[in-house]
């Protein structure tokens, strides 16, 4: 537990593990590389990976400047050792690396002055989607997330998170309080999901439509024009 910028205290429950959550809500860096890790993983299992990550280092907190220098090898075997920390650990294991060499050379390998200045949510929705492998979607997520529960609110910031920023929504883990809205959250994403899958559906159904009433057309159209030649066939004979 720390304290946020409006004074205070940071109680998270988005990994739903005591020790992980008691990092993420103390460590700047360890919240930025959870968001990083949650990519096609259940959400816990990437705001755990920080902790475990730690926990491999022989540390009880992330160091940009250390995780930066440290050989790309012998980093990603953290990451591939077994459980692994990711899905994809390899690929995961060079965005984290890259992540904080970027920190180091941009921010002095402090996280928090990412955000600790920022004066506007589009400046900071700049900021967080120059990280890399930060999109748009994942920056405006974050940026929410620092808004609800860390308390780094700069103005405008619930416009420049754009849905992710509405009061009362469950749609991302800045959402995520406990294990209730956790699965609230989960719905929705399903659903979402689910949604999409039926518009992609739907695209494709049309185009097939659209594709078998063109090739009648042109049937129709080459009938008609061989019709019309000497010698061809016509519906008045």
């Amino acid at each position: 537990m720390t304290t946020s910028d409006s004074g205070k205290d940071i109680t998270l429950r988005i990994a739903q593990n005591p020790e992980a959550d008691e990092l993420l809500g103390r460590s700047p860096l360890a919240a930025l590389v959870g968001m990083l890790l949650d990519q096609q993983v259940p959400m816990e299992w990437a705001f755990t990976g920080p902790y475990t990550l730690a926990e491999r280092m022989g540390s009880d907190d992330l160091d940009a400047g250390r995780i930066a220098a440290y050989d790309p090898d012998a980093f990603t075997e953290l990451f591939t050792t077994k459980p692994a920390l990711h899905r994809y650990p390899g690929s995961m294991a060079q965005r984290v690396q890259q992540l904080c060499q970027f920190l180091v050379a941009e921010y002095d390998g402090d996280a928090s002055a990412v955000w600790r200045d920022a004066a506007t949510g589009d400046d900071l929705l700049e900021r967080l989607n120059a990280l890399p492998g930060f999109g748009t979607q994942k920056a405006r997520i974050f940026l929410a997330l620092l808004g609800k529960q860390f308390g780094v609110r700069p103005t405008g910031w619930r416009e420049a998170a754009g849905s992710y920023g509405e009061a009362g929504s469950h749609r991302s883990v800045a959402d995520i309080t406990g294990p209730e809205s956790l699965a609230e959250v989960r719905a929705y994403k399903q659903e979402a999901k689910a949604a999409a899958k039926a518009a992609k559906t739907a695209v494709k159904t049309t185009a097939k439509t659209t594709a078998a009433a063109k090739t009648t057309r042109e049937t129709t159209a080459t009938t008609a024009k061989a019709a019309k030649k000497p010698g061809g066939s016509s519906p008045d004979k």
